[in-house]
């Protein structure tokens, strides 16, 4: 099929990049005059496994051309597919109307019966609104659909080209067939429903992980205080067969804005307009908002305070297996302990230089990072982390405290009796020890 590929930051390069692969003719469109002459060299907007492979391969078959000119993107395609990653403020609140004029100034030049696919990340109601508008502008013969954005970082194109399923909003059984023939390549489970239904299903499935990150936060929380440790009562949780083994029920970081924090302020905003009193959601983000100085707090109460401490920070990254710091709870511990008076030095293997953050020491590895150190926190949770000698990284640093909130490397650590280690969920290791005192 021919097919146009509108926005190019991260779900966009990887829907474009796949799409070539499976054979279907793409024609990848963006404003961004210096981001397409990167991916036309071959250049992804931010690292992801495989994606660069991927985009070389599409370029060399030329089942994939990256441009500026809109007339030659969207003038013969069959499926117009909007990918624009919806920017979102410091509120976690989405810049709607930034996909949307893009999207309305794109109409004029389709061709009629083209199918308009939306997986921006939008309110429920916006792909009807679109096809409102078309309809009143002359463009009725254009039909639309939702399919949810399900990309995750670091694992997207495993996710787009093996999904488990994928939940598609359209109006009419023409557009399901396109959609087939469109999504064949990659699987035959396809989930049709409403328009509407589509875009409902992205926001609660967010908003679900989100409550479930929460609760789990939460009770990691009371574990600590107890006796308990989260990670047992971890394993209890996933073994109930009503919650299952990939539950998100254990406690760690506090979930960062940008994907779940976009859809609970969307719901939270939705339930405002229509004047209904849900009392959950607004909870879930007051929750997570207290949680995200759950490593301030531990580290105020191992240390003694933290003014004057030098701390090392070991992954920046928004997650593991990408290199993008947008949004990154990593940098805003980091950047919140500076603001306090600690010395922070930083480790992250895909970050090379910090321009806009002159507070913070850049170091070349994680022995770098935490030699002298106060302190270091595992803020990311990079799989090369795990093959790091703890222990000659506990020796190396001036009073051996470990934060690692989600219990990534405690396993390396449970022989050594030194180090206080400080996870979410778990009792001071060891018991009740605080700097200066034996």
């Amino acid at each position: 099929m021919r097919v146009c590929v509108h926005g190019l930051w991260h779900l966009g390069a990887v829907t474009a990049a796949c799409l070539a692969s499976a054979g279907h003719q793409v024609v990848a469109l963006d404003e961004n005059a210096s981001a397409v002459a990167a991916l036309n060299g071959g250049t992804p907007p931010l690292y992801e496994p495989g994606l660069a492979e991927l985009l070389e391969a599409g370029l060399e078959s030329n089942r994939l051309i990256f441009t500026t000119d809109a007339s030659a993107a969207l003038a013969d395609c069959e499926v117009y597919w909007v990918t624009f990653d919806t920017p979102v403020d410091e509120n976690d609140v989405p810049d709607v109307n930034f996909v949307l004029d893009r999207v309305k100034q794109s109409l004029p030049i389709l061709a009629p019966g083209c199918v308009v696919l939306v997986s921006s990340q939008l309110p429920v109601g916006s792909t009807r609104a679109l096809a409102r508008y078309a309809e009143l502008s002359g463009f009725g013969t254009l039909t639309f659909g939702y399919l949810p954005e399900n990309l995750r970082l670091g694992k997207a194109i495993e996710v787009f080209t093996k999904p488990d399923r994928v939940v598609v909003g359209v109006s009419s059984p023409s557009d399901e067939e396109k959609v087939r023939a469109l999504l064949r390549p990659f699987t035959d489970s396809l989930l049709f429903m409403s328009i509407e239904s589509a875009e409902m299903t992205k926001h609660a499935i967010n908003a679900f992980f989100a409550t479930s990150v929460a609760f789990a936060n939460e009770i990691g929380v009371l574990c600590e205080h107890v006796g308990a440790n989260a990670s047992e009562v971890t394993r209890g949780l996933r073994s109930e067969a009503r919650i299952g083994p990939s539950a998100y029920v254990a406690p760690g970081l506090p979930f960062s804005g940008g994907t779940l924090a976009r859809d609970v302020e969307i719901l939270n905003n939705l339930t405002a307009q229509l004047r209904l009193d849900l009392p959950l959601l607004p909870a879930v983000r007051a929750s997570n908002e207290h949680h995200r100085d759950w490593a301030m707090r531990r580290l105020a109460d191992a240390l003694g305070g933290i003014t004057g401490r030098t701390i090392a920070i070991l992954g920046l990254t928004y997650k593991p297996g990408t290199d993008t710091l947008r949004r990154s709870s990593a940098l805003e511990l980091a950047r919140k302990l500076v603001g306090v008076g600690a010395s922070v030095r930083a480790f992250d293997p895909k970050i090379k230089s910090l321009p806009n953050c002159p507070s913070i020491t850049l170091a070349r590895s994680v022995q770098d990072a935490v030699a002298g150190a106060e302190a270091a926190v595992i803020a990311t949770e990079w799989p090369q982390f795990k093959s790091e000698d703890w222990d000659a990284i506990a020796s190396s640093m001036a009073n051996p405290v470990i934060v690692d909130p989600g219990g990534f490397v405690a396993d390396r650590l449970s022989g050594n009796r030194v180090v206080t280690y400080l996870a979410v969920g778990r009792m001071l290791w060891p018991q009740n020890r605080r700097i200066g005192t034996s």
